[in-house]
């Protein structure tokens, strides 16, 4: 059983030099999907122009050492709300369409924490880490346990990711607008021979697949996995972003006399890119630029929302990518025929699926109007450490087997003159192939268990390379990550394959 939280008025000045006094602004954490660190213009692209987190960027600090944990989307949403490295525990790969919840609904969750400090909370948007007990979710009944089990008051979720089936909006423990009378079943086979598929039906398709996305066809594009039913609980692909942007604005609406908490989990640059028509050609690169371009728009939406309530200036917002990016990911969207000059990844190397720095370095800006002193900063923070980091600015006490690896970074996040952010961090791919990045200062230690590297070239997603299984890069001399000096400094690359090691059998480094 969870332990309870208690609430900590005093705590001392750590290494992070986080705030002196407990404060309580509303939190919200803007998590994008497979953003690129170059994707957006405050980051240098000049491919087109993202003016709303720009803004958010000019009145906060942007991080150019900013991380996820991963590079693939459910261990860094995972390592996110537990505060723990994914690698830590089983089955945090990418989960399936009908995954049970993959968090232990007994962990103590950054939501738990929030709801200790006396916060309202949600989640809104894509979840993907699974729902219901051991056996999967029951589509039809109380999808539970699920996020109102670790400490979110309400939900509104994609509950997969979109090119996994099924095509519907979870509401608390619910599937929306579903009739009885059409009951939604989920399977990892065709139900029939005629069931419609991207195989059978291939011609029908409105955008075709490239490899692996072939099976239940909806809105006109065929999907991993298979279901049947829950037509009138189905969704168009095109609306998402509008929905999330409108329960958003209804929970901040209720909630405005704070404090809340509400992570917005954007899906719009996950495959398949279909953004709404208004933002269809928007650019000149194609549907996934389109989605950034529309990403842009749901930031824009949820800042107005705070100016129009007065309450912008007691309100925190982290914007942040739960991996790097990635071009052909299953679908014939142009992505890569329509890319031209335009660097994703920033200039690093490799990108989704990677442990190169493309992989797991990406946008992360922090804006709280009156409290942020505009900047940059080249301090190390990442995802993993906005649980301690928040708990530590609400004056909420850490139980001790919590956030096993999630530093207070608070000082950093708030571009705190003096302040640090992390000395070390593990990256992991999707965790089946033991591969781990391990930066420690300026220096990158790579460990590649089969001596493979899969995505080192963001273009050529099915692409894997050949690489030595330690491999060792100074970033302050070579961020590209080309220059391999294990051979050359032996002694360095021994001694920070031990810490890892340390760090990885400890079962926390906090």
């Amino acid at each position: 059983m969870k332990k309870t939280l208690l609430l900590s008025l005093v705590f001392g000045l750590g290494a992070s030099l986080s705030v002196a006094e407990p404060q309580k602004p509303n939190v919200i954490v803007i998590m994008a999907d497979d953003l690129g660190y170059g994707d957006l213009s405050c980051y240098g692209t000049k491919s087109f122009e993202t003016p709303y987190i720009d803004q958010l960027a000019n009145e906060g600090v942007r991080f150019t050492s900013g991380y996820c944990s991963a590079s693939t989307c459910t261990p860094t949403r995972w390592s996110f709300l537990t505060g723990t490295y994914a690698f830590r525990e089983k089955n945090t790969g990418i989960a399936a369409p009908s995954s049970p919840f993959r968090v232990n609904h007994e962990t103590t969750c950054i939501a738990d924490m929030f709801k200790t400090a006396g916060y309202s909370t949600a989640v809104i948007g894509k979840w993907h880490l699974g729902l219901g007990g051991e056996e999967g979710p029951d589509w039809n009944g109380e999808l539970k346990p699920g996020p109102l089990e670790i400490g979110f008051d309400t939900c509104f979720l994609l509950p997969t990711t979109n090119d996994r089936v099924p095509q519907v909006y979870v509401k608390d423990h619910r599937v929306l607008n579903l009739d009885p009378s059409d009951p939604l079943w989920v399977g990892s086979k065709a139900p029939s021979p005629e069931h419609p598929t991207g195989i059978n039906q291939r011609e029908t398709l409105k955008m075709d697949w490239t490899h692996g996305h072939n099976a239940t066809i909806h809105n006109g594009i065929s999907r991993i996995g298979f279901y049947t039913g829950g037509h009138k609980a189905r969704f168009r692909d095109e609306d998402l972003a509008d929905k999330w942007v409108e329960q958003s604005v209804e929970f901040i609406d209720e909630n405005k006399d704070g404090p809340f908490f509400l992570f917005f989990a954007s899906h719009d640059l996950h495959v398949p890119r279909i953004p709404h028509e208004r933002f269809q050609g928007a650019t000149d690169l194609g549907y996934r630029a389109d989605a950034i371009v529309q990403l842009d728009w749901c930031v824009g939406e949820l800042m107005k929302a705070l100016d129009d309530r007065g309450i912008a200036e007691n309100t925190m917002i982290v914007f942040c990518s739960d991996n790097g990016p990635v071009m052909d990911d299953g679908y014939a969207d142009e992505a890569l025929e329509k890319l031209g000059d335009h660097k994703a990844g920033g200039g690093f190397t490799g990108g989704k699926y990677s442990v190169y720095e493309g992989g797991t370095r990406t946008p992360f800006i922090t804006r709280w109007k009156g409290a942020i002193e505009p900047g940059v900063s080249d301090e190390v923070v990442c995802t993993i450490d906005l649980y301690a980091s928040l708990a530590s600015l609400t004056g909420t006490a850490l139980e001790d087997d919590a956030a096993r690896d999630s530093m207070d970074v608070m000082g950093a996040l708030l571009g705190k003159a003096g302040a640090k952010g992390r000395n070390e961090l593990v990256q992991q791919d999707n965790g089946a192939r033991g591969n781990f990045g391990f930066r420690q200062g300026d220096w990158k230690l790579q460990v590649h268990a089969q001596g493979k590297a899969r995505n080192v070239v963001v273009e050529k997603l099915l692409e894997t390379t050949a690489v030595a299984k330690i491999q060792l890069f100074n970033l302050a001399e070579d961020p590209v990550e080309k220059n391999d000096l294990a051979e050359s400094n032996v002694k360095k690359a021994e001694e920070m394959k031990a810490r890892l090691d340390k760090i990885i059998a400890d079962g926390r480094s906090r």
